[in-house]
């Protein structure tokens, strides 16, 4: 027995919702049955024609809905150690099975199982009051948008590096024809000027602005969440001061954009699409932007709730849910848990010495460990100065993965904290 009761208005949304979805993959099948290729274009008939499905039971106001207990199983399972050790596991087959994820039909299917999915959550008013809020509404189209982007990047370069494999140019080498700025690019601008300007006045007239109240100390927002593109350093603050979150980190991200250049020693893989020629700066750049960045927004954004706590996509957000937090320092696991020994009135030197052996273990022995180990390759062709400046970039890029593993399994909150002087690291 289901537990939820369509609108009118979601069953409309939905009918409409799937309608484009049919059409999208009827579009597909058409190309296929073009390039000869008719039982693949069969399957996406019939998932067109599962589409349609929803179509009629809602047209005949069906109550279709996403069954009660698999949104309360889905509500369980979801935790931050779960979503964000889900990443990492798909990002990194991603890349291992690039040339399998990379296939146009294998990301059209998976593109069909996340629309389909998407329009099963819609039917829980949870999950549908959070996605369909104007201002969340943009998080939406950059899941879709990041996950295009790097499905093409990829494509093209499995494609450029099989050809190269085989002795042949890249795809780019095949069309370089050049062409004028008037007319041909000015009127490629015009016509993507004129497209886009529609597309924003159709989204003013159907999307309200996320206007609130002026802001007042009577009344704070809750949760009061920073703009979107600030969301991944809101959550960076869960795990760090707002000094390192907020500052250093931030800092840390803009320098090394600005160094990539000059770091690179990598003479191949400029001008076209490739991921073998440059496996490790895609690789890396991608682990920062996607994983600890994309994510960490789309964390921010569906799943951070009143009082910042973590709450399922089918949930509601309690405002007077308060969660126990029972973090320690490393000076408390050190001391404490080993020698049993109190820390009141102990040298606040002495005290966190365990943890600034630590951070100096990390900062000035693992360089040189790396260098003479894992990376000696790259210390060879890049030298001492460009190594070391990669090196730091990767310490505090890792820093945040780091911190948070510690927080999930030792609840572990400061490696070094000096409240005497505000440092806490």
């Amino acid at each position: 027995m289901n537990d939820l009761t369509l609108s009118l208005d979601t069953q409309a949304g939905l009918l409409g919702y799937y309608m484009c979805l049919a059409a999208m993959n009827l579009a597909f099948s058409y190309f296929l049955f073009r390039d000869n290729k008719p039982r693949a274009a069969i399957v996406w008939l019939v998932v067109a024609a599962l589409a349609l499905m929803h179509c009629l039971a809602y047209f005949l106001h069906g109550n279709l809905v996403l069954p009660k207990g698999v949104r309360e199983e889905i509500d369980a399972l979801m935790n931050p150690v779960l979503y964000t050790s889900a990443s990492i596991v798909g990002f990194a087959l991603l890349l291992y099975f690039r040339k399998f994820f990379t296939q146009p039909q294998v990301a059209w299917a998976f593109l069909n199982i996340v629309l389909f999915a998407a329009g099963w959550a819609m039917t829980d008013p949870n999950f549908q009051a959070i996605v369909t809020k104007p201002d969340n509404v943009p998080i939406s189209l950059l899941i879709f948008s990041a996950g295009f982007f790097t499905w093409l990047a990829l494509y093209r370069g499995v494609r450029n590096d099989d050809r190269m494999a085989r002795g042949e140019p890249v795809l780019e080498k095949l069309d370089d024809e050049k062409v004028l700025v008037w007319p041909d690019l000015v009127y490629t601008e015009l016509i993507c000027m004129v497209v886009f300007t529609f597309v924003l006045i159709v989204w003013a007239i159907l999307l309200k602005a996320p206007l609130e109240p002026p802001a007042t100390t009577a009344k704070a927002p809750n949760p009061s969440k920073a703009p979107w593109y600030f969301l991944g350093l809101q959550e960076m603050l869960v795990y760090f001061d707002p000094w390192m979150a907020g500052v250093v980190l931030p800092t840390m991200i803009i320098i090394g954009l600005v160094a990539l250049p000059y770091i690179d020693f990598n003479r191949e893989g400029n001008g076209y699409y490739t991921f073998k020629k440059r496996w490790f700066a895609i690789t890396t750049f991608m682990f920062g932007f996607l994983v600890l960045w994309v994510t960490l927004i789309v964390l921010g954004t569906f799943l951070r709730g009143p009082n910042w706590n973590f709450f399922g996509p089918f949930a509601y957000w309690d405002p007077h849910m308060v969660l126990p937090l029972n973090n320690v320092n490393v000076s408390q696991l050190f001391w404490l848990g080993l020698f049993h020994q109190p820390l009141e009135g102990m040298n606040p030197v002495v005290r966190e010495l365990p943890g600034l052996v630590l951070i100096f273990a990390y900062l000035f022995l693992l360089p040189p460990l790396l260098a003479r180990t894992v990376l000696r390759s790259f210390f060879i062709k890049m030298g001492f100065a460009r190594f070391m400046v990669l090196v730091v970039l990767l310490q505090f890029m890792a820093a945040l993965p780091i911190k948070m593993v510690l927080r999930w399994t030792l609840n572990l909150k400061y490696v070094v904290y000096f409240p005497e002087i505000f440092f806490n690291i």
